[in-house]
């Protein structure tokens, strides 16, 4: 019998920074091979003003025993649930390659529900849903999985250097992979709330021309913010996005 993973949204949705008198919400969702704990910096430095939440995807870390989705949708229609009790008042959503494409697909739905507009959708290192590329790494032997890892950095090279990391992280890893690569958008009506989108000025997966085109996806107001740097330049410019991402949730918070 196939093991389903859990509906507990206690496991879906961390919050590492509690802080019950902010004035709004942002959930964070991870990048292919990412966790929950990517985002701790964020909510340590936005706390308390902002309360950060941030998704963890089953297969990995403290959900490793869970089977992988390698499904967006499928994905999505399991993060809803846990995110759905914080639309209750201004809320947020940052999500960073295939989290950017997984914050809109939940986004999407929360709007279908009826529930108010995000503050601000923020979309970091990934082309618009309407944008597609043939890409395969999923179906790559684990060394070209590796060397891609190594080519975006998105993962401490230490790590890729240990046989048993590896072993243990690239089924979460391949299987993201498999979600975003197979990811097909479905036309419907956009977006009512603002978009913000952040990329790296040398990031290989987003080009200008397609970072732009999330304009078409929803009607609110549109940014493009551009940062030096590659497809993880949010990591070398942690403290300039942290640093926006504060200021710019102050203006829904007032």
């Amino acid at each position: 019998m196939k093991r389903s993973p859990s509906t507990d949204p206690a496991l879906w949705v961390r919050c590492f920074h509690r802080a019950p008198e902010s004035a709004v919400r942002l959930v964070c969702f991870p990048h292919a091979g990412g966790s929950a704990s990517f985002f701790f910096p964020v909510s340590a430095r936005l706390s308390p003003a902002v309360e950060v939440h941030a998704v963890q995807y089953p297969g990995r870390q403290d959900r490793r025993a869970e089977p992988n989705i390698g499904d967006i949708a499928e994905l999505a229609d399991a993060i809803l649930p846990a995110v759905r009790p914080l639309a209750g008042g201004p809320l947020a959503f940052f999500g960073h390659s295939m989290g950017a494409v997984l914050a809109y697909e939940v986004a999407r739905r929360l709007e279908r529900e009826g529930a108010d507009p995000l503050a601000r959708l923020y979309v970091s290192g990934r082309r618009a849903p309407s944008r597609h590329r043939e890409e395969s790494v999923h179906t790559m032997a684990d060394a070209a999985v590796v060397a891609e890892l190594r080519r975006l950095s998105g993962t401490d090279s230490s790590l890729l250097g240990d046989p048993e990391t590896i072993e243990m992280i690239l089924p979460a890893i391949k299987s993201d992979y498999r979600a975003i690569e197979t990811y097909r958008h479905v036309p419907g009506p956009p977006l009512s709330c603002p978009v913000v989108v952040l990329v790296g000025d040398a990031d290989p997966k987003v080009t200008m021309d397609e970072a732009k085109a999330w304009s078409e996806h929803a009607t609110g107001p549109f940014d493009l913010r551009v940062f030096p740097g590659g497809h993880f330049y949010l990591v070398e410019r942690s403290a300039e996005v942290i640093e926006l991402l504060a200021d710019d949730l102050a203006a829904p918070a007032r």
